[in-house]
């Protein structure tokens, strides 16, 4: 099992294009292992869309690994995100990870596009195993419920022969979702007491589908901030993981020091995940770079003490 620390951000907290790339350099050259960006496409709040970020990224990086955490399928065609995916690995020297949802059901991106949100899991299935099939296979053809494709195929295919498929959601279709499609599990806003219990039934649905997933292939994600839970921007989130995503903030919100992260880290370790998604919480461009360089000079330099 070997544990990695990426970065990732729910919206677009910089003031600027200049700022953010000047972020993006700060996590290459100082060790981080992948940033991810959430897909939204109707916000109040900045949000990059995801899958243009990806393509931006590959230019703009030599070996920093990047990802959607996660593009909602249910949202896009799957032949478009199959090709999109293709390219940018491609074009990054296979750094892509992509990961995949069938989108929150309380995003207004449903309503406002006119999607039906209704056999959404069954969608995605399709999808997923459309996307997968493109990646490898010379010529496609599907017929399913919502997708039908004839002699259909892409290229140039991805650089990473098995290109990765990150599956989130904790539910029981998501877990059977990640059984016969995923190479990979990423949680979203769970605990490492939420997660232990869904890694597990992965790995149970994993015999059922005669399918293997790699041990350190299962991922945890938290919010931190070196200071005090009574920060404000600590407050701001709080407020947003209560209000917008019907979540207590608490378990999910580190605050304190390294020790503090890296107790967290160990928690979801002993969990099984070895993964990590952290969103620096911060308000500005100058805390946000604050909040990224002490997570790269005091935690990243202990991360090898978690691996064999």
């Amino acid at each position: 099992m070997t544990v990695a620390v990426g970065l990732g951000f729910m919206d677009f907290p910089f003031s600027s294009a200049d700022a953010y790339w000047r972020w993006v350099a700060l996590c290459e050259e100082g060790g981080v292992d992948s940033v991810w960006q959430t897909d939204r496409l109707v916000s109040e709040q900045p949000f990059l869309e995801c899958m243009s970020a990806m393509a931006a990224l590959a230019g703009a990086t030599k070996q920093l690994k990047f990802g959607m955490n996660v593009v909602s399928v249910g949202l896009r065609d799957p032949l478009l995100l199959a090709k999109q995916c293709a390219t940018i690995d491609m074009l990054s020297n296979g750094r892509l990870l992509p990961g995949f949802g069938i989108g929150n059901i309380r995003a207004a991106d449903w309503k406002t596009t006119g999607a039906n949100t209704e056999g959404r899991g069954r969608r995605s299935n399709e999808a997923l195993e459309i996307i997968s099939r493109l990646w490898v296979e010379d010529s496609v053809d599907f017929h399913g419920e919502f997708y039908r494709y004839e002699n259909v195929m892409i290229s140039p295919k991805p650089v990473q022969k098995h290109l990765p498929m990150w599956l989130g959601g904790a539910s029981k279709p998501a877990i059977r979702r990640t059984a016969r499609f995923g190479t990979g599990w990423q949680a979203g806003l769970e605990t490492p007491d939420e997660v232990a219990p869904v890694i597990a039934a992965i790995k149970e649905a994993l015999i059922e589908e005669d399918r293997t997933i790699d041990t350190d292939h299962y991922g945890g994600a938290f919010s931190y901030r070196f200071g005090s839970w009574d920060d404000h921007p600590v407050q701001a989130t709080a407020a947003f993981f209560r209000d917008r995503l019907a979540r207590e903030p608490e378990p999910r919100i580190v605050t304190g020091g390294t020790a503090d992260i890296l107790d967290r880290i160990e928690a979801f370790i002993a969990a099984g995940a070895s993964k990590f998604i952290l969103s620096p919480i911060g308000k500005g461009d100058d805390e946000i770079f604050f909040q990224t360089e002490r997570l790269i000079c005091d935690v990243l330099p202990r991360i090898d003490n978690f691996n064999p």
